[in-house]
């Protein structure tokens, strides 16, 4: 029982660090990276879907991503998405077959902003994993009286060891993405 709590509790946890590295990854740094574009969701007849499930995203240049939809009447629709999305900065051109972005150079408070943003998606993505171990201690505490106070006290350093080794993971994440984005 001990060991299924655990285990439990760590698979979230890789799961709240896979997500917190994919939330990073949508903030853009100088170089355009069809990544920035995930988390867009596009009004497609009514429906918010996902851009990546409507179009081709490539980038031929450093700083420019190629959109071409899979049907063209979404056009205008991916244009108006893209352009409403906060932190990208991007001005969308629609040729009539595809959408080109090009991503503006960022400043130096630009960049300071986008620290600032990824830090409090980092310590967002902390406080997860707290809650994940909060939960695994509420039901490490439900099994006391079946099991020895000795295993529940090794059970809870290893949980505890098991955030901390997730924290720091997220931490490292976080050390490279803000490294990325202050690179000139």
């Amino acid at each position: 029982m001990i060991a299924e709590a655990l285990a439990d509790a760590g698979s979230r946890m890789d799961r709240a660090v896979e997500a917190a590295k994919e939330d990073f990854a949508t903030v853009r740094t100088g170089r355009a990276n069809p990544q920035l574009f995930q988390k867009i969701l596009v009004d497609y007849y009514g429906t918010p879907t996902p851009l990546a499930q409507l179009a081709s995203l490539n980038n031929p240049e450093a700083r420019t991503v190629v959109i071409t939809p899979y049907d063209k009447s979404a056009l205008k629709a991916i244009e108006d998405a893209i352009r409403s999305t906060p932190n990208l900065g991007a001005n969308p051109t629609n040729d009539g077959n595809l959408v080109r972005v090009t991503l503006p150079e960022l400043t130096e408070e630009r960049r300071k902003e986008y620290v600032k943003l990824v830090r409090s998606k980092g310590e967002d993505a902390k406080v997860h994993v707290r809650g994940i171990r909060r939960k695994a201690k509420d039901d490490l505490d439900a099994l006391k009286g079946e099991v020895s106070d000795d295993d529940l006290a090794r059970a809870e350093k290893e949980l505890d060891a098991l955030t901390r080794s997730h924290v720091d993971g997220i931490d490292e994440a976080l050390k490279r993405k803000e490294a990325e984005l202050l690179e000139v």
